[in-house]
């Protein structure tokens, strides 16, 4: 249970969250964990929107006697067909709100007011008008009616509140949210949120999947533990595994997969794509294949796994790269394969709204797994290699990283002052935490 407190002047909110339990199936690939001063700050827009309401709450009509000295009893009401006009000063209020915070079935988040209720300290109640004086007389009775009805009425605004305008609002909380044509991202929750006496914790599924073929991924979120911190509003944790269904989805589509031919070189380049230029390393090839324009076509062996060490991000690359000579009518006899591995540093950055990343790789190394035209060094082909895949290949996936994903955040709501670390949870998983100084 967590209480959210506001003041202002003669308003006084406390309202209780309480959660329903939910059982956890897998762990969350992302936790947003809101703190007290987050929860603070909400209170105190609840507190804002509240007054502006109180400002114009219509009060039913009532009627009423009392016994008034040296002249009986007295009949009277309020309507508002009455001349005159009079002022109602309340002080003092003091509001409970229960809210039942539950998920739905699609993962989208449901508030409920499961108890209300409202204390007010005092109300005064000064008539003007012809009868104003005579009304005055029994302002005691008059005040305790309105304080009744404002109570009333208090909780019917919250409810309302809650129905109609709160419970929308979580709604625009993304469930599912389109990254482009491949791939998708999957924010739905994965339970009730959690809370403790300073912190709220919403749990997301936090899974990126293919448009086209959704299938279950094979490999668990880490469990992740933020830290125990509150200097902030918000705090975002993000384990690799994010970024790991990423890497499947792409892959599996063939996003990393690529293709050099000789227009792809450089017009100064010592080395060409064809059997000429391979005549100096791979004497046979020319033998066979005179003048013939060689293709290399590369795919990354699996899906790149990102690792998680403290203030560092990492990714090794394996890649295959099979050369064909390309043969009259269309035709591509394979010729020599070769295995290509390079380690990759990944930088991520975060802005009010999404996390884009960036790659650096380090210098390739090339081993020569199977030949049809005899053994030969790869050096030179090395050179070719980096080139490529400097020049080409990591300024595409760079280019991808770039558009970034969206972090799940309420429509209108956008983040300032970001702090970005990187954590070891245990073994090659990790988290990134994110925290947000507020919204």
């Amino acid at each position: 249970m967590v209480t959210l407190k506001g003041t202002l002047p003669s308003l006084l909110l406390g309202t209780l969250l309480t959660f329903t339990s939910g059982a956890l199936g897998a762990n969350p690939g992302l936790v947003v964990r809101i703190t007290d001063q987050g929860l603070e700050y909400v209170a105190q827009e609840e507190l804002l929107a509240l007054q502006k309401k109180l400002h114009k709450v219509t009060l039913p009509n009532f009627d009423g006697d009392v016994r008034i000295k040296h002249f009986g009893s007295v009949d009277y009401g309020f309507h508002r067909r009455l001349n005159g006009s009079f002022d109602v000063k309340v002080k003092g209020i003091t509001i409970s709100v229960n809210l039942l915070l539950d998920s739905e079935p699609s993962g989208r988040p449901k508030v409920a007011v499961s108890s209300c209720s409202s204390h007010i300290h005092d109300v005064e109640v000064d008539i003007s008008g012809d009868l104003g004086w005579l009304l005055n007389l029994f302002h005691n009775q008059i005040e305790s009616r309105f304080r009744k009805a404002l109570k009333s009425r208090i909780c019917e605004i919250i409810q309302d509140s809650v129905t109609s305008e709160l419970q929308p609002y979580l709604q625009t909380l993304p469930v599912t949210t389109k990254i482009d044509h491949l791939a998708g991202l999957d924010y739905s929750l994965m339970g009730a949120p959690q809370a403790t006496d300073q912190t709220l914790d919403v749990m997301f599924k936090g899974e990126i999947f293919s448009r086209d073929d959704r299938s279950p991924v094979a490999f668990l979120a880490p469990v992740m533990n933020l830290p125990e911190e509150h200097s902030r509003m918000v705090y975002f944790a993000i384990s690799n595994y994010a970024f790991n269904t990423a890497s499947l989805v792409y892959h599996k589509a063939g996003f990393l997969n690529f293709t050099i031919t000789d227009d792809m070189i450089p017009p100064d380049s010592n080395i060409r794509l064809n059997t000429k230029s391979f005549r100096a390393f791979v004497p046979r090839i020319a033998r066979l294949y005179p003048n013939t324009n060689l293709e290399l076509q590369g795919a990354v062996v699996s899906a790149p796994c990102l690792n998680f060490s403290p203030g560092n991000l990492s990714t090794a690359a394996q890649m295959e790269i099979e050369a064909f000579v390309l043969l009259p009518n269309s035709v591509k006899e394979p010729v020599f394969r070769l295995g290509v591995a390079t380690n990759v540093s990944a930088m991520l950055t975060f802005n009010t709204s999404k996390i884009t990343g960036f790659l650096e790789p380090e210098k390739i190394q090339v081993e020569l797994k199977e030949s049809k035209v005899g053994l030969f060094s790869v050096e030179l082909l090395e050179a070719l290699l980096n080139y490529y895949l400097l020049n080409n290949f990591y300024p595409k996936v760079n280019d991808k990283l770039a558009e970034g994903f969206p972090l799940p955040l309420l429509k209108k709501i956008q983040l300032y002052d970001p702090i970005l670390q990187i954590h070891k949870v245990g073994g090659f998983s990790g988290a990134l935490r994110i925290w947000g100084g507020g919204w």
